[in-house]
């Protein structure tokens, strides 16, 4: 578990983040979302013990991260600069991995490199953009960390590689219980794959909501009632949102699935159809007053 209390860094007396508390349990998959400048890249420097903060704490598994070799050797950061040695060739980065990171596995290695079609001894610079990115992901999963921090990941992959790391991180997750945070300016990028996210603006994580929860706690209704739509309904449901097209009532609405429907059935609807919504759209009816941080995410 990674867990950040109260957290403040600050640049020339500009704070980067401020005052910034989440929680991230241990085998989870943790959406950090957020518009440029919010502070996600020194939040997670900060995460994993390349920056020191100001203020608070920060722990994995208990254990304060700053100046903590062994904690950081359980902690690897990608970031969204690719940088490799000069000259250097995958092969020569994975030696130099498996001399830094005690848990690095050349078995994994190897079994990675089908997955990845990448020429090991062909220098890193000679690769494209997307191919370099490849190769943070094949170094990353061959060090099979306990905690993998990583800042705008997937750009530069294609839609068929970015798929395929999505697919290998679950892998890992489901496997070796591995904790993943992961920024995104973008929460499309991310709605298939996080199981928990967390909203940043101005320096500090405004809320940590888990997926599936939400998912479970916001639904969108169809109905239509031969009479109009009930007043005494409209007093017993928990509305957010309320659109009429015709005879045609598009209500969202807070509250366990099954007790909705049966609160909109005693009233003998004609129509009543649950629609899906994207998670896009339940956060913006769950944002509330910071709409406009949420608007800039999923824009």
């Amino acid at each position: 578990m990674i867990q950040l209390a109260d957290v403040t860094k600050t640049f020339d007396r500009f704070p980067a983040v401020n005052g910034a508390t989440m929680t991230v349990p241990k085998g989870a998959i943790y959406g950090l979302l957020g518009p440029n400048g919010a502070g996600k890249t020194t939040l997670l420097k900060l995460m994993a013990g390349i920056l020191r903060q100001d203020r608070g704490t920060i722990t994995v598994d208990g254990d304060e991260v700053w100046e903590n070799i062994e904690v950081k050797r359980r902690i690897l950061f990608l970031s969204d600069f690719v940088y490799f040695f000069p000259q250097a060739t995958i092969q020569q980065m994975a030696d130099f991995y498996e001399q830094v990171y005690p848990s690095f596995s050349r078995q994994r290695f190897t079994e990675l490199r089908e997955a990845f079609s990448l020429d090991v001894n062909k220098k890193i610079h000679q690769f494209s953009k997307g191919m370099q990115r490849q190769a943070v992901f094949w170094l990353a999963f061959s060090v099979r960390p306990d905690v993998l921090i990583m800042d705008e990941p997937l750009d530069g992959l294609d839609v068929f590689v970015r798929r395929h790391v999505k697919q290998l991180l679950i892998d890992e997750v489901v496997e070796r219980e591995m904790t993943v945070v992961i920024s995104s300016h973008n929460l499309r990028e991310l709605e298939d794959l996080c199981s928990m996210v967390g909203l940043m603006a101005g320096g500090v994580v405004q809320l940590e909501r888990d997926l599936d929860e939400l998912r479970a706690g916001v639904h969108k209704l169809q109905l239509a009632f031969r009479d109009g739509f009930p007043d005494e309904l409209a007093e017993r449901l928990e509305i957010v949102h309320r659109e009429v097209r015709g005879s045609i009532v598009i209500l969202v609405v807070r509250g366990e699935k099954r007790r909705v429907e049966e609160t909109v059935r005693a009233f003998h609807p004609l129509i009543l159809d649950v629609l899906p919504l994207s998670l896009e759209e339940i956060f913006m009816y769950e944002m509330g007053g910071a709409a406009h941080v949420c608007e800039t995410v999923v824009g």
